[in-house]
């Protein structure tokens, strides 16, 4: 069993179908604590919708994203050590929310959703690690750098 990771950083929203096709993905698991973007496609609402016309599922998971005053405190000192501390205090929190999502991805190919295009410096990372200590899950991230630009008819449908 692997989880995989995402980040819609720099990516359209073709060629993150594009993606998680590639990676036959059949959930999107959105761990952003709210699931909102200035980028079309990406708020949950139309990102649900071209997933579904896709034949994907989508979850969203909101005590798995990051609380607000860690990305406020992010925002304000640019710490990532108080950032990754502060998550990581959070995410002790979630162990059903954790042991959920390891279910899920028992029974269907996952990947978690976030923006930053580097796992290294999102939450994801750690929300995929803890996945890995709850079940044995493999962690796989997939990186924008590979992405492939399509015209999936069903994409554009859902945008509009």
């Amino acid at each position: 069993m692997t989880i995989f990771t995402i980040g819609y950083e720099g990516l359209d929203i073709d060629a993150f179908m594009s993606l998680l096709a590639e990676h036959d993905i059949e959930t999107v698991v959105d761990v952003r604590e709210l699931p909102l973007s200035r980028k079309p496609g990406f708020s949950k609402k139309a990102l649900a919708s071209a997933l579904n016309l896709s034949g994907l599922e989508y979850a969203h998971m909101a005590g798995l994203g990051c609380p607000k005053p860690v990305r406020n405190r992010y925002r304000q000192d640019g710490n990532w050590k108080h950032y990754v501390e502060g998550f990581l205090n959070h995410l002790k929190t979630q162990s059903t929310a954790i042991a959920e999502l390891s279910e899920l991805a028992n029974s269907s190919n996952c990947a978690l959703l976030c923006y930053e295009s580097d796992f290294n410096f999102c939450h994801r990372s750690m929300v995929a690690n803890a996945v890995h200590e709850h079940c044995g899950a493999d962690v796989e991230h997939i990186s924008a750098a590979n992405a492939r630009t399509t015209n999936p008819a069903s994409c554009r449908l859902a945008l509009a």
